[in-house]
């Protein structure tokens, strides 16, 4: 047993190394600060400690010697103790101190280095803090020092004289003493300048102003503050995403939610998860198969708890479906059947139920049976439509959903309008979303549906829809989304 300090990066939690997300998957306590991600929380198993110690300007949630005494205690009790810190532990980031109290106390400890913001904000911000052509060397040198010292430690009229580029942490609020200090020290005051604040997050901000206007041009906390002829290049990428800027809600149950979270990040958006739905297993006992002759899949869901809790647990794998032909609604769903080596047998060209009782052929036989494995609520129109095309449909429910409850501080954003978009991926994800989030207290953000089953029940319940996926797939949602929300400009 361990304390380990972990680096978290800047804020982008696909920045976390591997070795950090190893050991936050077997952490018993993570004790974090204000800058490490949110998200990377998730990482943690469901029952392990989370302290929050974080420290903002004019507020600690603890003290740093109460953060040493903390991870103290719990490596003493020989717990695994993930000290998850903003960027890298011994780039400002005090893990020295940390490092120090756990020697004293005879505590075993690890380091895992972290990508520091002095690095990857400017890099996000679309400048490299070196360039042969510009600047051969860099300064990383932080802006707020120990008040107990009684004098400062850093010499900026010597750094100004060092040239090359120089990155400052922690400098927003004495940024004008800094920039006069450099100024005096030689620095020319045209000299450009960037702020880039939250960097490699969604809500990344960069200024850009010289030293003789940077003291005005508003630089907040927490900003890495770049200085050298390296400010004045622009290769942006981050910022030039068509989502960066957007605030987009996805609905789906937070165990399919990854998927589509992820293409919406990799397009800049800042994603909110607000499940309304939970997919919970219903019991059911397995049919005999040989009896029918097609088996229907309506969702990914379907198909997983299908498998799991009736092939599976019967022991049998997909061969127990033997000659039996199978039918997925759409491609998600094939693509699931796929990965446990099952080939459909019939996909619509149009992902909805109805299509896929056009599509179906009629039965080889009278009075084949069809197996519809689906959600314990669903539209009849499947079985209907396929009984009166001559086959006998038994319907099988392999699972539920149920109304989430998602994080308050969300769902407060959602009803204050504070979100540009939001998606709806099923009907149920409508009416749980309507029933739990209630009138909205502003404007209502553009809706995006993923096909006509959903906006109608959207409509229904007085939201209107911007867009609807075509075709009716989570590609087609994100399409739709791009043509509903363009980029800011």
């Amino acid at each position: 047993m361990a304390v380990y300090l972990v680096g978290a990066g800047p804020g982008d939690p696909g920045l976390l190394t591997r070795r950090g997300a190893e050991l936050l998957a077997g952490a018993e306590v993570v004790v974090y600060d204000r800058l490490a991600s949110p998200a990377l929380l998730e990482l943690a198993p469901d029952d392990a400690e989370l302290v929050d110690v974080g420290k903002a300007p004019g507020r600690a949630a603890m003290t740093q010697e109460q953060i040493n005494a903390l991870l103290v205690a719990r490596g003493a009790d020989g717990r695994e103790v993930v000290r998850l810190k903003g960027g890298d532990p011994f780039v400002f980031g005090r893990g020295g101190e940390e490092a120090e109290a756990l020697i004293s106390a005879g505590i075993a400890f690890e380091v895992v280095p972290g990508i520091t913001s002095a690095i990857a904000a400017p890099a996000y911000a679309g400048i490299p803090v070196t360039h042969r052509n510009v600047s051969t060397h860099v300064t990383i040198v932080t802006g707020h020092e120990d008040p107990t010292k009684g004098s400062s430690g850093v010499d900026w009229r010597a750094l100004a004289r060092a040239g090359g580029t120089l990155v400052i942490l922690m400098g927003a609020g004495r940024l004008r003493d800094i920039a006069s200090e450099l100024v005096a020290g030689g620095r020319d005051p045209s000299t450009p300048v960037a702020a880039v604040r939250w960097g490699t997050r969604p809500e990344q901000q960069t200024l850009r102003a010289t030293l003789a206007t940077i003291a005005d041009a508003g630089v907040e906390a927490p900003s890495a503050i770049v200085v050298g002829g390296v400010a004045a290049l622009d290769f942006g990428w981050f910022e030039d995403r068509p989502l960066f800027g957007r605030r987009v809600v996805v609905t789906r149950a937070r165990e399919q939610a990854s998927g589509l979270r992820a293409r919406l990040e990799s397009l800049g958006a800042e994603v909110v998860e607000l499940p309304s739905i939970e997919i919970a297993p219903v019991d059911f006992v397995l049919p005999d198969i040989a009896r029918y002759g097609w088996i229907v899949f309506t969702s990914a869901n379907g198909v997983a708890h299908f498998f799991d809790r009736g092939l599976l647990a019967n022991g049998l794998d997909a061969r127990g479906l033997g000659g039996v032909r199978i039918a997925a609604i759409g491609p998600g769903t094939a693509d699931a059947l796929s990965d446990i080596g099952v080939v459909a047998d019939l996909v619509p060209e149009r992902f909805v139920a109805e299509s896929l009782v056009e599509a179906f052929p009629p039965p080889a036989s009278a009075g084949e049976r069809v197996l519809l494995a689906r959600a314990e609520t669903a539209r009849d129109v499947l079985p209907e439509g396929l009984g009166k095309k001559g086959y006998d449909v038994d319907v099988l429910a392999v699972y539920r959903t149920l109304p989430a409850s998602p994080a308050a501080a969300d769902l407060a954003r959602v009803r204050a309008g504070e979100v540009d978009a939001i998606t709806f991926t099923s009907s149920s994800t409508v009416s749980n979303f309507c029933d739990t989030v209630g009138a909205l207290d502003g404007t209502q953000p553009l809706v995006v549906s993923i096909g006509p089953v959903t906006s109608q029940t959207a409509r229904e319940r007085g939201l209107e829809v911007s867009e609807e996926a075509d075709p009716h797939t989570i590609d087609g949602l994100v399409d739709a989304l791009l043509a509903a929300l363009p980029s800011l400009s």
